[in-house]
């Protein structure tokens, strides 16, 4: 009883819980748990997503098939609102271009010209004096005859302020903002049965900036994507854990 009860207190309460969501993406095998979500998977205040909230999350990994550790997927807790789950752009880009039927995008912005004429211009390039009103994309698939385009409004997108005024990041680049949420849409309406129940930041009130590993809100709080790049120590520990459980059982069975 002695070793049992030693093996018992190595227990670590971030796996206690034994729900687990266990799937493959791209040959490597990715395994949740609620411990795992919470502890390296919450970004903004993880001491306040709920079980419920949790469990979404690992569902929505599991069956969109997301690598979380490669921050395809996260899930941000501000505030007491409700987690919000995002996927991240280059996700949306990859899984596109892994199907055999994509053939490719336009996407751009839709500016007004200083003579009220309505321009649809490829990429992010913005001339001084004209009003940014738009985005747009259009996707095309070898197997339709018809492409999807979707044109969406930056007012309706724009991040602002309490005091109505344009976060940082909308502020500073509000081309590349509005062209991104379009071709999310455009994606997603074109592969609806790859995309179904995946939004990106920009659509849920935050903004993503790549290669920074953090999101900013409305109000410009910084929030860092908490994914940490140690699926192989991680699922090294839970391997562990599930040892000892095993010996531990074996020793109440010998006793």
């Amino acid at each position: 009883m002695a070793v049992a009860n030693s093996l018992s207190k190595k227990r670590t309460d971030m796996y206690q819980n034994t729900q687990t969501a266990s799937y493959e993406v791209g040959g490597h095998k990715i395994e949740l748990t609620p411990e795992i979500v919470r502890n390296y998977m919450i970004s903004g205040d993880k001491t306040k997503v709920t079980m419920e909230e949790v469990v979404m999350f690992m569902n929505l990994c599991k069956h969109s098939g997301l690598n979380p550790w490669a921050k395809e997927a996260y899930c941000i807790k501000y505030g007491n609102e409700p987690a919000t789950m995002v996927v991240g752009k280059e996700a949306f880009q990859k899984r596109a271009e892994a199907n055999p039927n994509y053939d490719g995008c336009d996407a751009g912005i839709i500016v007004l010209s200083q003579d009220g004429e309505m321009i649809y211009r490829k990429g992010t390039l913005k001339l001084k004096g004209e009003e940014l009103i738009g985005g747009y994309a259009e996707v095309y698939r070898k197997d339709r005859t018809h492409s999807v385009r979707i044109e969406v409004s930056f007012e309706e997108y724009a991040a602002r302020k309490k005091d109505g005024s344009l976060n940082s990041m909308w502020s500073k680049k509000p081309a590349t903002m509005i062209r991104k949420v379009a071709l999310v849409q455009a994606l997603r309406e074109s592969f609806p049965s790859a995309f179904g129940g995946m939004y990106s930041a920009e659509e849920s009130g935050f903004t993503e900036i790549e290669n920074e590993g953090v999101v900013i809100t409305q109000d410009d709080v910084p929030i860092p994507i908490e994914q940490r790049e140690e699926t192989q120590n991680i699922m090294q520990q839970v391997n562990e854990v599930k040892q000892e459980e095993t010996v531990q059982e074996g020793q109440q069975s010998f006793f």
